[in-house]
C-alpha cells in the first residue's frame, strides 16, 4: 500500500511539471506580438482552455492576464476573469495582482480614477504583508498617482520618492533584463510623477534637475518612447516657468509623437492647455484658442481633465467675451461647469475612500505589524520547517533516476568551478614566442580583449569581428590571427562560447534568471533567437539550456531540503 501511495505522488510531481513545461512553451509563442495583436489569441485561448481543464488556477490567473494585453477591445473582461481564477487560486499575490490588473485597465486604458481607486485599495489588502516588493511598490505607486491628482502633492512626492529608490536598486545588471526593464519602467514612471508635484507646488528648481535626470537615464529605444515622451512634456512645463516659450511648443511637440501612438489622452490634453499658454504668451492668440480647443475636444470625448487644466476653460471664456461673442462664451461656460461637476464627484469620493481605506489603515497596520513580528516570524520558520521536511523525501527519489543527465550537468559545474565567480573568458594560450604577430600588437590586444571579456560587451547585438577591430585601432588581419592564435577559434565561435559560458554563470548564480524562458535568456545573452543559442549550448555542454535550467532549479530546491543530489 505505501508503494502505491509513492507511487501517485511521484505521478502527481511528474504531471506538475509537465504541465509547466506546456504553459511555458505556449507562452513563448506569443509572446513577441505587440500589445493589442489579436494574433496571439490562437496560443492564448489555447493556454486558457488547458488551465481551466487542469484547473491550475494560478495559470489560468496569468493566462487572463496575457489576454488583457493583447485584447484591443475586451481588456476588462478579461480583467474580471483573471481576478475570479485569481481567488480560486486562494494565493493572495496573485489576487493582489489581479485587482492591479484590472487597476491599471481602468487607469491607463479609461482614465477613470474612481473605480481604478477601488481596484487599487482590494490588492492593497492582498499585498500588504506580501514578500513580492515589486508588486508592493507598484501598488503604492498607483496610490500616489491618485493622491497627485487630488492635490496631495506632498504625500504624492513622498510615495514617489520611495518609489523611486526602490525601483532604481534593482536597474542594475546583476538582475535579469526582464527584471531590470520593469524597473526601470517603474523608476521612470515614478520619477516622472513626482515632477508633476514638483511643478504643481512650484518647486521648479528641482523639477528641472530631475527632468534633465529623466531624459538623460530614459533609453533611446521604442519600448521607452513613453517615458521619453512624459519628460519633453515635463521640459515644456519648466520652459514656460523660465519663459522660454518656444522651446516649451518644440519640447511639447516632441512628447505628443510619443504620446499619441499609445493614445495617452490625459496628459496629451494637458500638452495642448500648455502649449495654448506659450501660443499665448507668444502672442499667438488664435493659435492659443486651437490649443484650447482641442483640450475641450478631448473632454467631451472622453470626459476626463486634470484640475491643473481647468484654466483652459477661463482662457477661452476670457478671449470669447473680449471678441464679443456670446454664444461661444456660454457655450465654454457650460463646459466649465461640467468640468467641474467631474472633478467634484471625483474628489469628494476619492479623498473619502484613500483617506478611509488608505491612510488609516496603512497607519493602524504599522502598528499590528511592529506587535506581531516576533511572533509571526517564529511560526513561519515552524512551517516552512515542516513544509521543507516533507518535500524532501519526494525530491530525493525524483533525482536519483535522472544520472545521465546529471553525469553532464556536473561536467558543466566542474568547468563553472574553476573560474572566479561572475568571470567570464576564454583562456589566452601562452604562445608568445612562435606568433608571427608583433609583440607590441599581441599586449594591446591582450588587454583589449580582457577588458572586451570584463564588461561583458559580448552580451551586445551586433558585434562583429570588424567593428570591434576598428575599435581596437587594428587591422582586421591581425584581429583575426590573434583570435585563431590565442583564442584557438575564429570570432564568432569565441564570441557564442563567451556567450553560452555568461549564460550558464547567471542561470547557476542568480535566481531571477531561472524563473524565465529560454527565449528571454537567449535575447539577453546576445542571440537573435532562441534556436540558435540552444544549439550552441547543446554543442559547448552536451545538454539543451532548458533541461540546465530544469536540473539548476531541481538542485536548488535539494538545497533548500538539505539534500545533495
Amino acid at each position: 500500500m505505501p508503494k502505491k501511495v509513492l507511487g501517485l505522488i511521484f505521478f502527481l510531481i511528474y504531471t506538475v511539471f509537465h504541465s509547466q513545461a506546456y504553459y511555458d512553451e505556449l507562452r513563448n509563442k506569443y509572446w513577441e506580438f505587440e500589445e493589442n495583436d489579436q494574433r496571439a489569441f490562437t496560443y492564448v485561448n489555447l493556454y486558457i482552455k488547458s488551465a481551466k481543464k487542469d484547473k491550475n488556477y494560478s495559470e489560468l490567473f496569468q493566462a487572463y492576464n496575457d489576454a488583457i494585453r493583447y485584447s484591443p477591445d475586451k481588456k476588462l473582461q478579461y480583467a474580471d476573469s483573471g481576478v475570479t481564477a485569481a481567488k480560486l487560486s486562494q494565493k493572495s499575490d496573485i489576487i493582489g495582482n489581479a485587482y492591479l490588473a484590472k487597476g491599471s485597465v481602468y487607469y491607463f486604458t479609461h482614465r477613470k480614477f474612481k473605480p481604478a481607486l477601488h481596484e487599487y485599495l482590494k490588492a492593497y489588502k492582498y499585498l500588504e504583508n506580501s514578500d513580492d516588493s515589486f508588486l508592493k511598490h507598484r501598488n503604492l505607486y498607483y496610490i500616489g498617482v491618485v493622491k497627485s491628482y487630488l492635490g496631495y502633492y506632498k504625500e504624492a512626492a513622498d510615495i514617489f520618492k520611495e518609489s523611486i529608490t526602490f525601483f532604481k536598486a534593482n536597474t542594475t545588471p546583476d538582475n535579469h533584463p526582464n527584471l531590470i526593464f520593469n524597473n526601470r519602467k517603474g523608476y521612470l514612471n515614478a520619477l516622472h510623477q513626482l515632477i508633476v508635484c514638483e511643478q504643481a507646488t512650484g518647486d521648479y528648481k528641482n523639477a528641472v534637475i530631475h527632468t534633465a535626470q529623466g531624459l538623460k537615464e530614459t533609453p533611446t529605444t521604442n519600448d521607452f518612447e513613453q517615458e521619453r515622451s512624459y519628460f519633453y512634456k515635463t521640459k515644456g512645463i519648466n520652459e514656460i516657468y523660465l519663459k522660454n516659450y518656444s522651446e516649451a511648443i518644440s519640447d511639447f511637440n516632441r512628447s505628443l509623437i510619443g504620446l499619441k501612438k499609445v493614445n495617452d489622452f490625459s496628459w496629451i490634453s494637458a500638452i495642448y492647455y500648455y502649449s495654448g499658454l506659450s501660443y499665448r504668451n507668444k502672442g499667438d492668440l488664435q493659435e492659443a484658442v486651437n490649443q484650447y480647443k482641442a483640450v475641450d475636444s478631448i473632454f467631451k470625448k472622453h470626459h476626463f481633465i486634470f484640475p491643473q487644466t481647468r484654466k483652459n476653460y477661463e482662457e477661452l471664456i476670457d478671449y470669447y467675451k473680449k471678441e464679443n461673442n456670446p454664444q461661444q462664451e456660454l457655450y465654454y461656460t457650460k463646459q466649465l461647469l461640467k468640468v467641474d461637476s467631474v472633478l467634484t464627484n471625483d474628489f469628494k469620493y476619492l479623498a473619502n475612500r484613500i483617506h478611509r481605506e488608505y491612510d488609516t489603515k496603512s497607519l493602524l497596520q504599522a502598528q499590528a505589524n511592529l506587535e506581531n513580528k516576533n511572533s509571526f516570524s517564529e511560526k513561519l520558520v515552524i512551517i516552512l520547517s515542516v513544509a521543507l521536511l516533507i518535500l524532501g523525501g519526494l525530491v530525493f527519489y525524483w533525482f536519483k533516476r535522472k544520472k545521465d543527465l546529471q553525469k553532464k550537468y556536473n561536467q558543466i559545474l566542474t568547468e563553472l568551478d574553476s573560474v572566479k565567480p561572475e568571470v567570464v573568458q576564454i583562456e589566452e594560450k601562452n604562445i608568445e614566442k612562435t606568433s608571427k604577430l608583433d609583440p607590441a600588437v599581441i599586449k594591446t590586444l591582450k588587454d583589449k580583449f580582457r577588458e572586451f571579456e570584463k564588461s561583458k560587451r559580448f552580451l551586445e547585438k551586433g558585434v562583429t569581428a570588424g567593428k570591434l577591430a576598428a575599435e581596437f585601432e587594428t587591422n582586421a588581419t591581425y584581429f583575426s590571427q590573434f583570435v585563431s592564435e590565442f583564442k584557438d577559434s575564429n570570432f564568432n565561435t569565441y564570441l557564442n562560447n563567451l556567450r553560452i559560458k555568461y549564460a550558464v554563470d547567471q542561470i547557476y548564480n542568480h535566481k531571477e534568471w531561472r524563473k524565465y524562458s529560454v527565449e528571454d535568456i537567449a535575447l539577453a545573452c546576445g542571440f537573435s533567437n532562441r534556436q540558435s543559442f540552444s544549439n550552441f549550448f547543446y554543442e559547448q555542454n552536451g545538454m539543451r539550456p532548458a533541461e540546465f535550467l530544469k536540473k539548476r532549479n531541481d538542485e536548488i530546491q535539494a538545497e533548500k531540503n538539505g539534500l545533495q543530489t
